[in-house]
């Protein structure tokens, strides 16, 4: 009732009194604002904003796998929703990411992302080449696993692995790579209307993965690896590398240097090692080679490869989702970055904390008797809402409806988290993060031409 009975808007108050400030009011009265006599006033414009909520992020997914059937909501050889490849690439536009490379890892991707890439000129761009997962075709007993057309997940797999008996096949190897290089000059032949160049913009997928042999032994992809390096070689001009380096980082270094030199000299556009997932070192020992590094959800697991990111500089960074694969989960360690921090309560500042004490200071109330009072929560449980929102609506496939997203399967409109969580480790903002990914991938894929 006290402050019923105020007609005045100056309060002065004591130290004391001030510590007590917030118990003053009553249920109601709600403090409106604290102006200091200084001329600050409610009705001041809010201070001009020097940060990132004028910039527009603008992304270019390096690596996603749009050529895999689950695009096209098959799953593992089953039709579970109706074709919704069209509302993917929309929603990787909405967020701004306006360049997408569909990975080829084998015949069949490689030829499907060149199809795609002739619906979405300008936009989507591929690559072509045989991952090492892939690679068991080049073996004497060519014992690819079928895989329904999917690409391989990106997480380990303790199967037995296979076994290095078999040999690579002279014969074979010849005639693959005779195909790869006939795919490659066709696509290079079909530039787009207008002069537009050819939307095969690096070989890859290829290098090495010791974290899956159960695909492929190490000697077979070892071979298909330095097969796929010569023709790199043989190209002119040559194109960029895609590669793949999974905890096999010693022979993947060395058969570079054995084909392009030391500080690999003989290496024309540059390449990325995509999904890296090393160690600092080796890390570093990539960026001294003059080589990229391209970061995904697999980036992000430990704080150990956190900590990796982190070291990773920015004129070597590239931003990838590996969709469907890759994406970040609750579980990885860069998951905080993408949690929202509440606001920290104001402090008073000295200043003000003295016109207060001084008797200048003024106290706005007002009287909220007449408001209505809020609705009592429900008893009804509710949805907890997640920690992290969602900016489209996700569901599980057998529930899908036209324009949602399927859960569990990573898409390029979440590189936005790629992007954010990068940024968060680094300690530096977004724009710093996508301008410098924009920059070095435009200087080695020519997608901005």
């Amino acid at each position: 009732m006290l402050l019923r009975n105020l007609a005045v808007n100056r309060l002065a108050y004591s130290s004391a009194t001030r510590l007590q400030f917030r118990k003053v009011f009553s249920r109601d009265i709600t403090f409106s604002t604290f102006r200091m006599a200084t001329g600050t006033t409610s009705s001041s414009p809010a201070p001009a904003l020097n940060d990132e909520s004028s910039y527009k992020p603008r992304y270019i997914d390096i690596g996603i796998n749009l050529a895999d059937p689950i695009f096209r909501g098959r799953y593992h050889g089953t039709q579970r929703h109706t074709d919704d490849l069209s509302a993917v690439v929309s929603r990787a536009q909405e967020v701004g990411c306006h360049k997408l490379i569909i990975t080829g890892s084998d015949f069949t991707s490689s030829r499907h992302a060149l199809d795609i890439a002739k619906e979405y000129p300008g936009t989507v761009y591929t690559t072509a080449g045989i991952h090492p997962c892939s690679s068991a075709i080049f073996s004497t007993t060519h014992s690819h696993v079928d895989t329904n057309g999917h690409t391989m997940p990106c997480d380990p797999d303790p199967s037995a692995p296979i076994s290095e008996d078999d040999e690579p096949d002279a014969e074979r190897t010849t005639l693959i790579i005779k195909e790869l290089r006939s795919l490659i000059e066709e696509a290079r032949g079909s530039a787009g209307p207008g002069n537009k160049p050819s939307p095969l913009v690096a070989l890859g997928e290829f290098g090495l993965d010791y974290d899956r042999l159960h695909y492929c032994s190490k000697k077979i992809q070892l071979h298909a690896f330095a097969a796929q390096l010569d023709l790199a070689l043989s190209l002119e001009p040559q194109l960029p590398l895609f590669l793949h380096s999974r905890a096999a980082h010693g022979d993947f270094v060395g058969l570079l240097k054995a084909k392009f030199g030391p500080g690999l000299e003989r290496l024309g556009r540059g390449a990325v090692v995509h999904s890296f997932t090393g160690t600092a070192d080796e890390m570093r020992e990539l960026m001294d080679l003059g080589l990229y590094v391209g970061t995904n959800g697999c980036s992000f697991k430990t704080a150990d490869n956190c900590a990796v990111v982190r070291e990773i500089r920015l004129d070597r960074l590239m931003l990838e989702t590996d969709g469907p694969w890759c994406e970040v989960r609750p579980s990885h360690e860069g998951w905080k970055y993408l949690i929202e921090q509440p606001p920290k309560p104001s402090t008073p500042t000295p200043d003000a904390m003295d016109a207060a004490e001084n008797g200048t200071a003024e106290l706005v109330v007002v009287d909220t008797r007449d408001r209505k009072k809020p609705k009592q929560p429900s008893k009804k449980p509710q949805k907890k809402e997640p920690d992290v929102p969602e900016r489209f609506k996700t569901v599980k496939k057998e529930k899908w409806v036209e324009g949602a997203m399927v859960k569990g399967r990573n898409e390029p409109c979440m590189i936005e988290r790629v992007g954010k969580i990068v940024a968060g480790i680094k300690g530096v903002t977004i724009e710093e993060v996508c301008e410098a990914a924009w920059r070095n991938t435009t200087k080695v894929f020519p997608v901005d031409e």
